[in-house]
């Protein structure tokens, strides 16, 4: 369909599809946040991600490292990266709420003004001030994730070779210009693939003639046809060309509405000055709690400490069985990762100043949990005589519950309160106002009787996935790798429609559940298996999502053959 689409009549503009994009987007951006501040396992993984894709590890034109790495000054790309992780995950926050919410905004008013929109007549102002503001800020949000295609796909593992500094005239300055190597010898398709993101990340006239759609169907035909290409994209890249042409896909999506698109253009350029106006007074609280996370924060040296990765402190053995050793492990990590946030929230707290209006603000505010392991307790029984009940229920017998953050923010003036919680809040349905006390936190944690959950019957291939992703010490052993086509089997064979997006983004829609929203998964890149550790990640998604716990899907007796059922 995508190659077919520059062919075809324009279609009718379709803002379901954009609000249900950029809701998915939106919700797997709070998803990582929470990952972040959930798992020990993820925050490490994501740390030695983005410590990968650094440009120090570039040489310069001369062979010689980067200053910071000959005078073992490790700490101060250790201090960046956690930083940049931390001020990223905030920021994108923002981006993506704010965009969802307008795409929310623009669908009520093309359903306020239905009988009033005619292709004669131009649009009501309400409506297109709207859609104005929609595209500008989409088209923004499109320029900073080309920017930060090139500062990560410059300094990526498979792409580093085909890239150097320029020697530093300051061996202290921190800044750093890369140009491309001369001289290199380079295939066919690498020549291909570093000039459609060149064409990217330059964002200059190529991009502006050739149209960002374009560039991106071209570079997801390359990626796909040609291993080689793939094994030179890293999967941190892949995701954001995911990001990216959900931002395209949107903009495409507002420039087939026609007759007025092309006017609207227009207008918009006569109104940039009050659309730039419009846009940097919503950035400012934006901007406000990235500043708050800038080097010369007081602070901060000592909270980014906390978090450094490398003296083993994050160490999560999640999926061996639970021994006394091996829990206290985990306990030590969880702490260690609740420390290094409170360091955070507090830091934000003293230098953010009041961010009410904010998605990270509102974030905070709501009754979430994260899951944590309790003390060892030696077991009376051994693990064959737990009852059959607990271990089909899907409870987890190594669980209990934390508040999302620790410290909350009310006013800049007020001293943060340290909650107490033990039991899970169950989100459901829209968001909910700020509990007033701990008391009310734990009512709302309390199980649902009017919500009860379904039972899923799967067949033996689908449920081997579940108990990968729902994954419980106490009932399960230990998981391996799940094949991609597997668990695109077991999404579907629940209800769920998967629509792949580009690079790695696949989007899921409910359309034989009694649930809303979609909900957007990474396809692992680029060999097609989700290792056990990213399927739990998965699995917690769709329980923060949809409520969805392992002992939900038991064997269907009537599935005799499972492997006959051909994924479409």
């Amino acid at each position: 369909m995508a190659a077919e689409a520059p062919y075809r009549l324009p279609a009718k503009l379709d803002l379901q599809s954009i609000k249900s994009l950029l809701s998915a987007k939106a919700s797997a951006v709070k998803d990582h946040l929470w990952a972040l501040r959930e798992d020990p396992d993820y925050f490490v993984t994501v740390l030695l991600e983005t410590n990968d894709h650094r440009l120090e590890f570039l040489k310069d034109l001369d062979g010689n490292e980067h200053p910071d790495l000959r005078r073992g000054r490790r700490q101060t790309i250790w201090a960046n990266v956690i930083r940049f992780v931390v001020s990223e995950a905030y920021y994108t926050l923002e981006i993506f709420s704010g965009l969802s919410l307008q795409a929310e905004k623009l669908v009520l008013l093309q359903v306020k003004y239905a009988t009033n929109i005619c292709p004669y007549k131009d649009l009501p102002k309400e409506y297109s001030d709207a859609y104005l503001r929609s595209r500008f800020s989409l088209n923004e949000a499109a320029n900073g994730s080309l920017e930060m295609l090139k500062a990560i796909a410059i300094g990526s593992p498979p792409l580093r070779r085909f890239f150097a500094r320029e020697p530093p005239l300051d061996p202290d300055s921190p800044n750093m210009r890369v140009v491309p190597k001369t001289g290199l010898k380079k295939t066919k398709v690498e020549n291909q693939l570093l000039y459609l993101l060149s064409t990217l990340w330059d964002n200059g006239q190529d991009l502006l003639l050739t149209g960002l759609p374009v560039v991106l169907d071209e570079l997801e035909r390359l990626i796909q046809s040609e291993k080689h290409v793939r094994e030179l994209i890293s999967p941190v890249v892949i995701s954001i060309i995911g990001e990216l042409s959900i931002l395209s896909q949107c903009l495409n999506q507002l420039s087939l509405y026609q007759p007025w698109a092309r006017a609207l253009e227009m207008t918009g350029v006569k109104q940039e000055s009050d659309l730039i106006t419009d846009y940097m007074k919503r950035k400012e609280l934006w901007v406000r709690i990235v500043n708050a996370l800038s080097e010369t924060t007081p602070g901060l040296k000592a909270a980014v400490g906390l978090g450094e990765p490398s003296n083993g402190k994050f160490t999560y053995p999640i999926e061996k069985p639970r021994t006394r050793e091996n829990v206290d492990a985990l306990r030590k990590a969880e702490s260690n990762l609740d420390i290094f946030w409170i360091a955070i929230d507090r830091v934000m707290i003293a230098n953010a100043g009041d961010l009410s209006g904010t998605a990270l603000h509102t974030l905070l505010f709501q009754p979430r949990t994260l899951q944590r392991t309790p003390e060892w307790i030696v077991p009376e029984k051994p693990f064959s005589a737990i009852s059959t009940a607990s271990r089909q229920n899907g409870a987890d017998l190594h669980a209990l519950y934390k508040p999302f953050s620790q410290l909350y923010f009310d006013s800049p003036t007020k001293k943060p309160e340290i909650l107490q919680a033990k039991t899970k809040v169950k989100p459901r349905g829209k968001e909910q106002r700020k509990p007033e006390s701990v008391a009310e936190i734990e009512a709302l944690e309390q199980p649902n009787p009017t919500d009860p959950q379904p039972t899923f019957a799967v067949d033996a291939r689908a449920l081997k996935v579940f108990r990968t992703l729902f994954f419980n010490p106490s009932a399960t052993s230990t998981p391996g790798e799940i094949s991609w086509n597997d668990f695109l089997h077991a999404m579907t064979s629940v209800g769920f429609a998967g629509t792949k997006l580009y690079g790695s983004a696949w989007q899921f829609k409910p359309t034989k559940l009694d649930v809303e929203g979609n909900i957007q998964f990474h396809e692992p890149h680029p060999k097609p298996k989700l290792a056990f550790r990213t399927a739990r990640n998965f699995g917690r998604r769709l329980n923060r999502a949809y409520g969805w716990f392992g002992g939900m899907f038991v064997l269907d007796q009537g599935s005799s053959n499972p492997r006959r059922k051909i994924l479409t």
